[in-house]
This record gives C-alpha cells, sequence and structure tokens, in this order.
C-alpha cells in the first residue's frame, strides 16, 4: 500500500479505532484504573516527606512529580503486545495480514485512537495540579515544553514499539505475555514510575540512564517539572530518540522474521 493511500486510510481507521475503545469502554475503565498506581506512590511518599525532604523533594514536589506521572502515563500507555498474542493464538492475525495496510500501521492507530477517553482522566488531574500547585513547577520556556511535547512522543513510540517487539515473539511462542509481564516489572522499577531516578543510589541512577525505560516516562515527568535546563533536557531527548531507532529496528526484524514461522494457532 502506498503512503497517499495509508494517509488517506488514516482518519477511517481512527474513526473505527475510536468506535472500539467506546465499545468496549469497561476495559478501557480498568486499563485506566491499572495506572493510578502514582496516586499510590504520591500518599506514601508524601507522608514520607512528611518531616523532612527527601533529597530534593518536599510534599509539593512529590504532589508535581506523581500528577505529571500519572499524565504522562495516560499519554503514553500502550497494549499491542496483548492484541498480538491474542491474534497469534487464535489465528487472526492471517485476516489483518489480508489487509492492504501494514498491520503495525493499524495497531499504532488503534492504540492512538483511544487516546481522546484516556485524556478525560488526564486533563481533569492536569486541573487539579495547577489549583494545587499553581505554575511554579511547570517549563517557563516555550522550547522546554517543544521538548516535552516531543519527549512524550517518544515515550509512546517506546512503549509501542517494546511492546510490538515482544508481541512478535508470539509468532514463535504462540504466546508472549509473560514477556511482556517482565517488560512490565522492569518498567515500574527503573522508569520513574514507582520512585523518582533522582532518588536511585548513584550507581544504579548511572545504569537506569542507560536503559530505555526512564525514557518511556520519567524523563517526559522530568521534564514537565522543570528538572533540566534546554541543554540538558535536549541531551536526554536525543538519548531517548536512539532508543526510538533502537527498537524501530530490532520490532522490523523479528516481524519480519516471524511471519516466516507464523502459523494459525487455534481456532
Amino acid at each position: 500500500m502506498s503512503a497517499r493511500s495509508t494517509v488517506r486510510a488514516l482518519p477511517t481507521l481512527v474513526r473505527v479505532g475510536f468506535a472500539e475503545a467506546i465499545a468496549y469502554r469497561a476495559e478501557m475503565l480498568v486499563w485506566v484504573l491499572s495506572t493510578t498506581m502514582p496516586l499510590i506512590m504520591l500518599a506514601l511518599w508524601s507522608a514520607v516527606a512528611a518531616d523532612a525532604p527527601v533529597g530534593r523533594f518536599d510534599q509539593r514536589d512529590f504532589l508535581a512529580y506523581f500528577l505529571a506521572t500519572f499524565i504522562v502515563r495516560q499519554l503514553t500507555g500502550a497494549w499491542v503486545a496483548w492484541q498480538m498474542s491474542f491474534e497469534v493464538r487464535t489465528g487472526t492475525l492471517a485476516m489483518r495480514l489480508l489487509r492492504p495496510l501494514h498491520p503495525m500501521v493499524s495497531y499504532a492507530v488503534e492504540n492512538l485512537a483511544a487516546l481522546p477517553l484516556r485524556l478525560v482522566v488526564a486533563l481533569p488531574v492536569a486541573m487539579l495540579a495547577l489549583l494545587l500547585l499553581g505554575t511554579a513547577r511547570l517549563p517557563r520556556s516555550p522550547a522546554l515544553w517543544g521538548v516535552w511535547a516531543v519527549a512524550v512522543l517518544g515515550g509512546w513510540l517506546i512503549t509501542f514499539l517494546a511492546n510490538a517487539l515482544i508481541g512478535c515473539l508470539a509468532l514463535w511462542t504462540g504466546s508472549s505475555i509473560k514477556v511482556m509481564d517482565v517488560w512490565l516489572v522492569a518498567f515500574m522499577v527503573f522508569s520513574g514510575y514507582l520512585v523518582p531516578v533522582e532518588l536511585f543510589p548513584g550507581v544504579l541512577r548511572t545504569l537506569v540512564a542507560w536503559l530505555p525505560f526512564r525514557y518511556q516516562i520519567g524523563f517526559p515527568v522530568e521534564v514537565m517539572t522543570s528538572a533540566y535546563d534546554l541543554p540538558a533536557a535536549l541531551g536526554m531527548l536525543a538519548r531517548q530518540w536512539a532508543f526510538v531507532l533502537a527498537f524501530l529496528g530490532l520490532a522490523a526484524i523479528v516481524w519480519r522474521r516471524g511471519l516466516r514461522r507464523f502459523a494459525a494457532y487455534g481456532g
């Protein structure tokens, strides 16, 4: 399918994806509720910081950080690994392969089409953050807001491509959900989702800087809460997009090789 035909098909794909998100709104609500861990961690860390700051974080800093984490999590979520594993197991991936559109494009559009529903949850939290904290902890520079927007896109791409890469493993095994579970555990620990990366011990903090997880969510949150000046933010952005390109290349290779082994599982 040509690029022009793909672009023409995108509005229809978005409408179909949004209709599916509405149709499965109960599942979407469950997914949103499963991402409320930052609000739980906010309560825990605020209690820890009640007597004295933890590193540079006092209670208001933790409030800003974890509310931003919740917002960014809504903007960067993807679940294609579960879709691919299900479709490989049931054989319905064969039907997707017959469509005149690359399956990864349709997976991406379906995931993005649910964004309006996630924004319904994220926007009230953003308004609450502004009400409680004002704008003191937000970036002052329009350039930093531009970096934040690109960082959110990069975070979503890493999440989507990592999901796609793991989902492709189902072409060999029939299901890759266990691998995805391991990835999610590592994400929870090393991304800044539960603990700000700044609070990690020095050696571990250095290691985390060279893993992809921080760039899924921690880095956009840090930009949003004014943890960087512009040169430092641009340096981190370059690292993030290096991971985007690496995952894109790996996912493309594993997808092509996996298709050679593909067989319909189950019915």
